[in-house]
């Protein structure tokens, strides 16, 4: 390089050579447009709430033939390529500009079938979301090894993939021949709720399951009116909170002649924690229309199972059945609008019978399936309520958490069979507290709750885990401690004191067998976290229901009813009182669902819990819009919220969540609340807040959430 001119310096040419030119680069001139149907709109995968709209974009001609409805794609949006899904394609575009391209198809499967489309869009309405968030919910990640597993060109959904030789839904039912059905001989409405499944309705009916042991059970009931709507040439689909509620289905429709798909039936398992390679393969076995049942947890509400005919959902109460991410939406109200928008029969069934249920039956929306009063009797095992009422007799021996009445229970079931006992908390000592001034003990470096991993251990903070060896009370300066909640892996210790000899088994989450899922007949006493409550085939000999007090207390919205739902799924696991099977509830419970577990009538406790809430104006006899996060941001988004007849409570200061660091601006919380006409365009109005918060970038937080649980 030259030091004066910086140029670096030039070889001359030679003379008498030609001097060579350079090539230039051959740019290939971009694909035209599709011949038909040229435009395509797409969903991109962006959370903005401002951006939930279709985009359109150029449908190339190379990817004329793969970039069909459903399909993922990859677009270009500001700047960088992200994921969407093509969800039409049009003659002509409604923006005026240049439009860009598709990038390119990911996947020829058309993983977004038109009813789940449909489905997914209404449930965004619902609940003030984004169709990219429900979407994401409602279709499972791709896994390319299993897409090549099966040929691409398989009966995708919504086509005509009826099962061979099905009959005719519009036949009589007296012609068809349906499979039997003996365990809804019992129910008031059951025979008739499958006659019209049949011939091709769409009934709606909350079902109040009976205790059953046999054919009668729970799972053979579902497996029946599933396979009452298979024979009517339409599909299934079966929601159910766990795993273990799966199994228990696949095994009834097995029963029924139902196979899986592996063995050349037609029900597929849709579970996400049996793995995405299993999970996607069940969902595509659904969508290419050779799995007619799909039996599976709560992402299987948005299953594309091919003419549905039938939806269930079982216990829908528990919370596993509540989406915990944006829009938080729940399966027995998923399976609601789906079985509207498609036509489909519903069946919202369980032990108990939650308030939102209860208003289906109310407003007249559902049909009620129950069994008679005498039937019920026959049926349930003897239930007693053990309060400080009824062992007023024992003396001081009444405040022992094992009364000597629960005790004789347990020694006389033991002889003929398995024993339950169900206790509300799960742990060693999950809450300790001074021994001598009885004040909770917390931990000095965050002040989380103190308990106890075992017997021979330190207190361990609940919170942040640090071991609290030299702790002393604040207030009396003692270094000793008393438990003031006893969970399951201590009581199976006392019990195992009690009576030694005795096998103890404990099932729980935490534990280390896990969740047990079947025990044998044998003499055993069972220790059980609500929920992890393991089969006896036979039946429990007797249950004994720890802690009543502990299990109904709570302030938040349901507590008693969602009391009323343990105990009762506890309960349903034991014999009958003909053959000698008692329940026994022990401790102080609310007084309400200690009377309808011994009257077993959830729906009558279902009801009254409805009253009250009309009342005062609660979900669901109202709509209402939570809206938590910080003061500006919340106001701002309330403020630009008009909807007739709207009632705005707060914003009022949430309480500080210790765990998540003071440094963090407080939180608070507005209430939005419309009566039910007016829940929909509630739902409008705080999306489209929400939308123009997120295009002006304004600051802060605010999390919505229609109809929460955690109310009050």
């Amino acid at each position: 390089m030259c030091p004066v001119t910086g140029v670096p310096p030039e070889q001359p040419a030679l003379a008498g050579l030609e001097v060579p030119t350079p090539r230039r680069r051959r740019v290939a001139a971009p694909p035209g447009p599709a011949a038909r149907l040229p435009v395509a709109r797409v969903c991109v995968d962006l959370a903005p709430p401002h951006l939930d709209r279709p985009f359109e974009y150029v449908v190339p001609e190379t990817l004329d033939a793969a970039a069909r409805p459903g399909v993922r794609v990859k677009v270009r949006f500001a700047g960088q390529d992200v994921d969407g899904w093509l969800l039409e394609r049009v003659d002509h575009a409604e923006h005026e500009g240049r439009l860009l391209p598709v990038r390119r198809v990911v996947s020829r499967e058309p993983v977004v079938a038109p009813q789940v489309a449909l489905l997914a869009r209404a449930v965004a309405d619902r609940w003030a979301g984004t169709l990219a968030d429900v979407l994401r919910l409602a279709v499972p990640p791709r896994h390319a090894r299993v897409e090549g597993e099966a040929p691409s060109d398989a009966v995708p959904a919504g086509t005509d993939a009826t099962v061979p030789d099905a009959p005719c839904a519009d036949r009589d039912a007296d012609d068809v021949g349906p499979p039997a059905a003996p365990a809804w001989d019992a129910y008031r409405g059951g025979p008739a709720f499958l006659r019209h499944v049949l011939t091709g309705g769409a009934p709606r009916a909350v079902w109040t399951a009976l205790p059953g042991l046999d054919e009668r059970r729970w799972a053979a009931a579902v497996a029946q009116a599933v396979a009452t709507c298979v024979h009517a040439g339409r599909g299934a689909l079966v929601v159910v909170p766990d795993g273990r509620d799966v199994e228990r289905v696949c095994a009834a429709l097995r029963e029924v002649g139902l196979l899986d798909v592996a063995d050349g039936g037609v029900v597929a398992r849709l579970v996400a924690d049996d793995g995405p390679a299993a999970r996607y393969r069940a969902f595509l076995a659904a969508l290419r229309g050779s799995a007619r049942v799909v039996v599976g947890t709560r992402a299987s509400a948005f299953a594309p199972v091919a003419d549905l005919g039938l939806a269930v959902c079982w216990d829908d109460g528990d919370l596993q059945h509540a989406e915990p991410r944006a829009p938080y939406p729940h399966v027995r109200d998923v399976l609601a609008l789906r079985s509207e928008l498609e036509g489909a029969a519903l069946l919202v069934g369980g032990h108990a019978r939650t308030v939102e249920a209860q208003q289906l039956v109310v407003s007249g929306w559902a049909r009620e399936v129950v069994a008679d009063r005498a039937v019920v009797r026959a049926r349930t095992p003897r239930v007693t309520a053990l309060t400080s009422v009824e062992l007023a007799r024992e003396g001081p021996a009444a405040a022992a958490r094992l009364p000597a009445p629960a005790w004789r229970v347990l020694r006389d079931a033991l002889a003929v069979g398995p024993v339950l006992v169900q206790v509300p908390r799960a742990g060693y000592v999950p809450v300790v507290a001074c021994v001598r001034c009885r004040t909770p003990a917390r931990c000095g470096a965050c002040h989380g709750p103190l308990g106890l991993a075992r017997g021979d251990g330190p207190p361990a903070c609940g919170w942040c885990g640090r071991l609290a060896t030299d702790r002393r009370c604040d207030e009396c300066g003692a270094s000793g401690l008393r438990s003031v909640r006893v969970g399951s892996e201590r009581t199976a210790e006392e019990l195992g004191r009690a009576f030694p000899g005795v096998t103890v088994r404990v099932s729980g989450a935490r534990v280390a067998g896990g969740v047990l899922a079947e025990v044998p007949d044998r003499p055993a006493l069972v220790v059980a976290t609500p929920g992890a409550e393991p089969y006896a085939p036979s039946g429990y000999a007797a249950a004994v229901l720890l802690d009543a007090a502990v299990a109904s207390a709570g302030e938040r919205l349901g507590a008693e009813v969602d009391a009323l739902r343990r105990w009762l799924a506890a309960a349903a696991l034991v014999r009958p009182t003909g053959d000698g099977g008692q329940v026994l509830l022990v401790g102080d419970g609310a007084p309400r669902p200690t009377q309808a577990l011994v009257r077993w009538d959830p729906s009558g406790l279902a009801g009254r819990e409805l009253d009250e809430r009309v009342e005062l104006r609660l979900p669901p006899a109202v709509r209402v819009a939570a809206l938590t996060g910080t003061r500006d941001a919340v106001a701002a988004v309330v403020a630009r919220v008009e909807v007739p007849a709207l009632e705005v409570l707060g914003p009022v200061p949430q309480p500080v969540d210790e765990q998540r660091g003071p440094a963090l601006e407080p939180e608070v919380r507005a209430l939005l609340r419309v009566d039910p006409a007016g829940g929909a365009a509630l739902a409008r109005a705080v999306a489209a807040s929400l939308a123009i918060r997120s295009a002006r970038r304004e600051g802060g937080t605010v999390r919505v959430q229609m109809d929460p649980a955690d109310l009050l």
